[in-house]
């Protein structure tokens, strides 16, 4: 006979805001476990025809947390060292500097981001709530809510990890679909 866990009450289900955040993290954890403990040249590694390094991947997504959550969510600045970036001159700064800069220092980088837009996202569902809206509005008139900015973070981690699965195998073989157990971002 198999044992089964005990249903959960209703009072204890998660929120919709506490699911959300649940599986962003879960992505961010993936992400991070399919980039992590890299030397300069695993960070600097290309595979197949594509020139994206995992430590390119790893700094873009830093940008994609300051700007998706920072920014168009919460109302913020970009923040160091995106606010120091022409990215005019040079549109793939991120990617360029993040294949050439060292693994403590594109780990850093990324771990701050996330850091940040935990706090600055916490404080926007507080303020605003899933359907409130999100900082920005796009040209056509429409402003995204918070739920709609989250979901689409989700979709970034999700399409990112993908191809950091790619990239890591290439690199020295690790493959898997989840982060182990205790890993941690």
């Amino acid at each position: 006979m198999s044992e089964t866990a005990p249903q959960a009450s209703p009072s204890a289900a998660p929120t919709e805001a506490e699911s959300l955040l649940s599986v962003l993290d879960r992505n961010r954890r993936t992400f991070a476990w399919k980039t992590s403990g890299l030397d300069e040249k695993g960070l600097r590694a290309t595979a197949a025809a594509s020139s994206m390094t995992l430590g390119g991947l790893v700094k873009h997504m830093a940008l994609v947390e300051a700007d998706w959550l920072a920014v168009k969510l919460a109302g913020q600045d970009y923040g160091a060292p995106w606010d120091a970036v022409d990215f005019d001159a040079d549109p793939d700064w991120e990617w360029r500097t993040g294949a050439l800069d060292s693994p403590d220092d594109v780990y850093a980088v990324w771990r701050g981001a996330v850091d940040r837009s935990r706090t600055l996202v916490a404080e926007v569902i507080t303020e605003r709530g899933l359907d409130g809206p999100a900082s920005f509005t796009w040209p056509d008139g429409r402003t995204p809510t918070v739920r709609a900015m989250l979901l689409d973070m989700i979709e970034e981690y999700a399409r990112h990890t993908g191809h950091a699965d790619v990239l890591r195998e290439a690199v020295d073989g690790l493959v898997g679909e989840g982060a182990p157990a205790g890993f941690a971002v």
